[in-house]
């Protein structure tokens, strides 16, 4: 069986990409971290190694994305079964609605955007090496070697990284630690100088010879307690000591045959299988693919998804209602028939009860595929960086609400999460639905399924957006995955309000104005339409390979061998 189901590789829209195609592959957002990937796979590594060593690099090469303080995301393949991971940390055990409202007034309704207040425990370094110990093959220090030389010796900047490095000063330059990080010459570097980061060297050392304890038991942790206190923050080595990340089931929703996997709440990728599901009762493919009603109706379709993630979904055990709900055939269906095709609508949420970055991936010849995402949030997530060990902290406690709801803050508790790896697969013939297998809290093995795609979207609210935007283009229009990532996008932010991208065609926008929606175009892909990454598997069995595709939003590429 051939998965390449007759894509149509010409390749409509502008790009400075073209697929890879081979047997060991890894897409990034930076090419060395591609190479990093690539050179564990070469000493005999798999893709879970690979996908280690290139989400260490990408602390070092993206730091307007991700760091040592990142939290992280994945669900792996291990050519017999699918896994996921929730590598999200929680928040410090002095947090309660009462410590920020004595610090920031009785009317506060979230924690604060930047500083050691928005500092959650970051889980990023125990996702690295909860998935060497499952399912590495290399030792775990050789895994970040690749890193360590980067921050050592430096790396030549490129152009989008510093794009968004020189955007962030302005905001950044005052918060503890930043500006002696990352203003090495009192300034932003600039487009092809050397950055150094041995501070950061430093730390990856120590986790790579302490396989992780280091961060959360020992120096590190004490070093983030010493320098949160300094800095009105309220974090401890404590909160450090108490994590440990999350195996857990992907939930999955079937669209045309396929089925979109997902990590389940806390995170948002929830959203992307509810509009699959809602647009699953449409006839995409009888409408031009770039024209006004296809677009629209995705549109509507995420509008509704999201209305219901931002009511519903938290970490789960705070969640009123629960997946199984949100994802009913007659719920979605029932979503579905309040699409009006040619008006634009606000909508509510619905009521599902009865009686919620860096993205990279790697595949290998054996047939493990990776798909992994890790972030600071907001870029440079809290603008803190303890400055012995170069930890960029993440700001994703100000994803938590003060005011009552399921996502209120608590002691020891996860926010409602925006990064979601994805992975597609489809049954075998013969076996029932692997959603509803998922459903029923069944494992996913070989038996059930066959693997088709590692893959995610980058950026904030985009990202479930951006999962069910290519998707459709791949499953409806048959566009390759290097098509589908190159494609225009739009990005629902709020009520009737849109962004879309300044190439997508101008008499679809037009159309789309026309029926209600709230349009601005705007030429800034990193920030506004997120950035992808693929790798579609081309056989059934094992050295078959793949094709790999990388955004051209960023500076990423897709290698292989």
């Amino acid at each position: 069986m051939n998965f390449n189901f007759n894509f149509n590789f010409s390749n409509p829209y502008p790009t400075t990409r073209i697929p890879v195609m081979a047997r060991n592959v890894c897409s990034t957002s930076h090419p060395l971290a591609a190479q990093a990937g690539l050179r564990m796979m070469w000493k005999g590594g798999n893709a879970v190694d690979a996908a280690i060593a290139a989400a260490a690099a990408m602390t070092i090469c993206e730091p307007v994305s991700n760091g040592l303080g990142s939290d992280a995301f994945a669900i792996v393949w291990d050519g017999k079964e699918l896994h996921g991971l929730n590598a999200s940390g929680p928040a410090p055990a002095s947090w309660t609605p009462d410590y920020f409202r004595r610090k920031y007034g009785s009317d506060a309704k979230k924690p604060p955007v930047r500083g050691f207040d928005s500092v959650t425990v970051p889980g990023a370094v125990a996702g690295w090496v909860a998935l060497s110990e499952r399912f590495g093959k290399l030792p775990f220090a050789d895994l970040l070697e690749p890193a360590i030389e980067i921050a050592e010796r430096g790396y030549l900047l490129p152009v989008v990284v510093q794009q968004k490095w020189r955007d962030a000063t302005p905001e950044l330059s005052s918060l503890p630690g930043w500006a002696q990080s990352f203003l090495p010459w009192g300034r932003a570097p600039e487009v092809g100088e050397l950055f150094q980061f041995k501070a950061a060297a430093r730390g990856l050392r120590a986790i790579a010879q302490s396989r992780g304890e280091a961060f959360y038991g020992g120096e590190i942790a004490q070093a983030v307690e010493k320098f949160a206190a300094a800095n009105g923050g309220s974090i401890t080595a404590r909160d450090f000591a108490g994590f440990k990340p999350e195996w857990v089931k992907p939930i999955g929703r079937d669209y045309r045959g396929y089925t979109l996997h997902e990590i389940p709440p806390n995170g948002q990728g929830i959203a992307a299988l509810m509009a699959l599901g809602i647009l699953e009762k449409f006839d995409l493919s009888g409408m031009p693919v770039d024209g006004p009603d296809a677009q629209h109706l995705q549109i509507e379709a995420m509008k509704l998804a999201f209305a219901d993630v931002y009511k519903f979904v938290a970490e789960r055990q705070a969640m009123e209602v629960t997946t199984a709900q949100l994802l009913d055939d007659g719920y979605l269906a029932s979503r579905a028939r309040m699409i009006d095709l040619k008006k634009a609508q606000d909508f509510g949420a619905g009521n599902p009860v009865k009686g919620g970055t860096i993205y990279l991936t790697a595949a290998d010849e054996n047939g493990m595929m990776v798909s992994f995402i890790q972030s600071n949030y907001m870029g440079f997530g809290s603008g803190c960086v303890e400055p012995e060990f170069g930890i960029s902290l993440q700001n994703r406690g100000h994803g938590f609400s003060l005011e009552p709801g399921p996502n209120q803050v608590a002691p020891g508790k996860r926010p409602f999460h925006t990064i979601i790896p994805a992975f597609l697969s489809r049954p075998k013939a013969g076996s029932r639905s692997v959603a509803g297998q998922e459903r029923g809290g069944e494992g996913l093995t070989v038996r059930d399924i066959e693997p088709v795609m590692s893959f995610g979207v980058m950026g904030g609210n985009m990202q479930p957006q951006g999962h069910m935007q290519t998707l459709v283009r791949m499953l409806d229009y048959r566009q390759s995955p290097q098509a589908a990532c190159d494609a225009p996008r739009w990005r629902f932010n709020a009520g009737m309000s849109l962004n879309v991208e300044e190439q997508m065609n101008k008499t679809t926008v037009q159309a789309l104005i026309d029926r209600g929606h709230q349009l601005e175009v705007i030429n800034d892909s990193y920030q506004d339409f997120g950035a992808g990454q693929f790798i579609w598997r081309a056989g059934d069995t094992k050295t078959k390979g793949y094709i790999a595709a990388s955004d051209s939003r960023r500076d990423g590429l897709a290698a292989g061998f």
